[in-house]
C-alpha cells in the first residue's frame, strides 16, 4: 500500500479517536451542567443542608470544601517543591534517588479510597485527630504530594542550562541561581501544576469519607476561636465536602429533593473544576508574559 495513503488512514484514525473523547466528555459536561445548573441559586449556594426536608443547599458543603483545599496546599506545597527543587537541581544519579522516584511512582499510582484507609489508620485512630479537616488534610497531603512534587521537578527541568550558567557566572551562588533564577522561570508551570492539583483536591471523595468525616455540623461564623468545634477555622472538627456530600446523598435517599441537591451540587462540582483548568492556563499565560515580557 502506498505509504502516503497509509499515512492518510492513521492520521484519519487519530483525528476519529479524538473526536470521539471529546465528544463523550462534552456530551458528560453539558448533561451534568444542563440537570444542574437550574438548580442553583444563591439560596442554594449560601444555605445548610437539609436532612429530612426539601430546599436544603451546600453552603457549609462548599465552605469546607475550599477551606480544606486552602489547608492541604499550605501543607503540600512547601514539602513538593522543596522536594521538587531537590530533585531538579541538586540529587545525583543513586540509589537514594531511585528509591525517592520509585516511592513517588508508587505514591502517584495508588487509588484515593487506598489513602483514605491509611489515613483513617494513621491520622484518625492512632494520632487521634478523629474526623477532622486535618486528618483530611494530611490524607490530601499523601494523596497529592507526589504529583505536584513531579511538576515542580519537570517545570525546573524545563528551564535551559544557559539560565543556570548566566547565574553562576555573575557570581551568584548554586542556592541563590536556584532561587533568583530557576524557580521564578519555572514559576508559571509550578503554579499551572498547583492549580490543576487543586482542583483534583476540590473533588476528591474517597479518601475523604474515611478522614474528614461525612457530617457537616452547623458553625457559628461569629466564633472565631482555633479550637472550638463550631468555629469555621478549626481544624480539628469534622468537614463534609461537596463531593462527599453528593456520594451521601444519592446513597442514603434521606434528602425528600435529593436529586435535585445532587443535581446541583454535581454542577457546581463540575463548574469548579473546569475554572480551575482553565484559571491554571490563564494564569500561567500571564505570569510568563510578565516574567519573559513575551
Amino acid at each position: 500500500m502506498n505509504p502516503k495513503k497509509v499515512d492518510k488512514i492513521a492520521t484519519g484514525v487519530l483525528y476519529a479517536i479524538s473526536g470521539f473523547i471529546v465528544v463523550v466528555l462534552a456530551a458528560l459536561l453539558l448533561y451534568i451542567l444542563v440537570r444542574g445548573v437550574p438548580h442553583i441559586s444563591w439560596h442554594f449556594l449560601t444555605s445548610p443542608a437539609k436532612a429530612y426536608e426539601v430546599g436544603g443547599g451546600i453552603g457549609i458543603q462548599l465552605f469546607n470544601s475550599i477551606y480544606l483545599l486552602l489547608i492541604t496546599m499550605i501543607i503540600s506545597f512547601p514539602i513538593s517543591l522543596g522536594a521538587g527543587i531537590y530533585l531538579a537541581e541538586y540529587s545525583k544519579k543513586s540509589w537514594l534517588t531511585d528509591v525517592i522516584r520509585t516511592s513517588i511512582e508508587i505514591l502517584s499510582s495508588l487509588p484515593s479510597v487506598v489513602v483514605g484507609l491509611f489515613g483513617f489508620l494513621i491520622f484518625v485512630v492512632q494520632i487521634g485527630y478523629g474526623f477532622s479537616i486535618i486528618s483530611g488534610a494530611l490524607a490530601l497531603t499523601v494523596f497529592n504530594l507526589p504529583l505536584m512534587t513531579r511538576n515542580v521537578e519537570e517545570s525546573l527541568r524545563q528551564v535551559h542550562f544557559t539560565q543556570r550558567e548566566a547565574g553562576l557566572a555573575l557570581g551568584l551562588s548554586r542556592w541563590e541561581t536556584v532561587i533568583h533564577v530557576v524557580v521564578p522561570e519555572a514559576f508559571p508551570g509550578i503554579i499551572t501544576g498547583v492549580i490543576l492539583s487543586s482542583g483534583r483536591i476540590f473533588g476528591e471523595a474517597a479518601a475523604l469519607i474515611y478522614t474528614a468525616g461525612q457530617s457537616a455540623p452547623a458553625l457559628n461564623w461569629g466564633d472565631w476561636n482555633p479550637l472550638s468545634v463550631s468555629s469555621p477555622i478549626s481544624i480539628f472538627r469534622q468537614a463534609e465536602t461537596l463531593a462527599v456530600h453528593i456520594w451521601k446523598v444519592n446513597s442514603e435517599g434521606t434528602v425528600p429533593d435529593g436529586a435535585a441537591v445532587s443535581a446541583g451540587a454535581s454542577a457546581v462540582l463540575i463548574i469548579a473544576v473546569l475554572l480551575f483548568n482553565f484559571g491554571a492556563r490563564y494564569i500561567g499565560k500571564v505570569i510568563h508574559k510578565k516574567l519573559t515580557s513575551a
